[in-house]
């Protein structure tokens, strides 16, 4: 008989590319890992993971193993659904996964309003690109997500993956203190043309959005300095090295020597909830929903409580 803990460690290292990344999605150590993979290892008599430089790769075996294992887990997490349904009350695990600022802004408060509310609840928080999330609430490699978009990239929902809308998350345009535009009420794009930027690296969401929206205005962006976290930009700005567009969630007090300029038009970008449609029974996942949109409206996201179909979320189980 195979021990579903450890088919479940398999499954993680396939998903993550890496003992590492598996650890951290199921919240064990490396080594705990390891000794999963071993024991498995002895019980099935055969090799699943080899040496590759520095990291692992999955054997041909263990690829058709961890098929075999997502599909197992599959059909655990409906039997704890239907459970924890019955029950009609949030239990369990509930794993979460959020983007920085997100996790930062947001997930804090939602986790002790669980955890004060909801003690048979173990919620876990995972920091995911957004870009990545959809697919792995998808693969049921997370149960929840909280995910964003931009009126030009939207956020794609998948067959068999539902969402709810959080919240708007205004952003402003920061500028050094000494700037020619710090004193304006507002600022129209147009007028950026010959700013020096400080952005995220390519390939994540705020850049691209950058980049597309300053074409649409009829100018390459110069791109001087490229930061992966809000406050490095921060820095930045405040040593008068460019000027940056950051969203208000998350971001916290400006630094001395930092000025907020309001953008006309204002760039929003919507924050979702997201999670599978088989799941939705799941009193767990209405009241993380529930509690993200409350707290989505304490830190100030415009339209909080806003549901992506339409309806409230205690009457969309089941909608795509």
């Amino acid at each position: 008989m195979l021990d579903l803990s450890r088919l479940r460690a398999l499954h993680a290292i396939s998903v993550h590319g890496s003992v590492a990344g598996a650890a951290a999605a199921l919240g064990y150590t490396p080594s705990a890992v390891s000794q999963q993979i071993t024991k498995l290892e002895r019980e099935t008599r055969t090799t699943l993971l080899e040496r590759r430089g520095r990291g692992v790769a999955l054997t041909e075996e263990a690829l058709h193993l961890a098929a075999t294992a997502q599909q197992l887990l599959a059909i655990v997490e409906q039997a704890e659904t239907t459970l924890e349904e019955r029950r009609g009350l949030p239990t369990g695990r509930l794993s979460i996964g959020a983007f920085a600022s997100a996790a930062r802004g947001l997930l804090p408060g939602v986790l002790a309003e669980l955890d004060r509310e909801h003690p048979a609840l173990e919620a876990r928080l995972t920091e995911v690109d957004p870009h990545l999330s959809v697919d792995l609430v998808a693969r049921g490699v997370i149960d929840l997500a909280v995910a964003h978009d931009w009126d030009i990239a939207p956020l794609p929902a998948p067959e068999g993956v539902a969402q709810a809308v959080i919240g708007d998350d205004q952003c402003d345009l920061l500028v050094p203190e000494d700037h020619p535009l710090a004193g304006r009420e507002a600022v129209r794009r147009a007028e950026l043309a010959k700013e020096r930027w400080i952005c995220q690296p390519p390939g994540t969401v705020c850049h691209d959005w950058l980049v597309r929206t300053l074409r649409a205005a009829g100018y390459e962006p110069d791109i001087r300095h490229q930061a992966e976290e809000n406050h490095t930009q921060l820095a930045l700005v405040a040593a008068g090295l460019g000027v940056a567009m950051i969203p208000r969630l998350g971001r916290g007090p400006l630094p001395a020597g930092v000025v907020a300029v309001r953008l006309d038009p204002v760039p929003v970008r919507r924050l979702y909830a997201l999670w599978r449609t088989e799941a939705a029974r799941r009193p767990a996942i209405r009241a993380a929903v529930d509690a993200l949109r409350v707290r989505g409206a304490e830190v100030g996201l415009a339209g909080s409580g806003c549901v992506a179909s339409g309806h409230p979320v205690s009457s969309i189980a089941g909608r795509a």
